[in-house]
């Protein structure tokens, strides 16, 4: 028994300049997004995220589809919260088992 599967793609990563390369000529509008991702060797779904990403970077986000995405700036906004939170978070631990630990001193 043969297998006619074709063998998946080793993951690739890209830098950013690249990626703004590609959907820059996406943009252009002489090709599509199909087109461009032949020429690159690319998958289309990945030029489209590319593309996708971009518009909501660049705060032209499509009104349909899953909805408002957070841009790049964003994304790294809410870590930086969220890790802030976690820290304030474990601060009120430490401050109420000190708070309890003296109140029981003092009787």
């Amino acid at each position: 028994m043969s297998s006619s599967r074709k063998q998946p793609r080793p993951r690739r990563s890209f830098t950013a300049e690249f990626k703004a390369e590609i959907v820059q000529r996406c943009r252009a509008g002489d090709r599509s997004i199909g087109q461009v991702a032949r020429d690159f060797d690319l998958t289309e779904t990945a030029v489209r995220e590319w593309v996708r990403a971009a518009e909501r970077d660049d705060g032209g986000g499509s009104g349909g589809g899953s909805g408002g995405g957070l841009s790049a700036n964003e994304r790294e906004e809410l870590a930086r919260l969220r890790r802030e939170n976690r820290q304030l978070r474990e601060d009120v631990g430490i401050l109420k088992r000190a708070t309890a630990f003296f109140a029981g001193e003092t009787r």
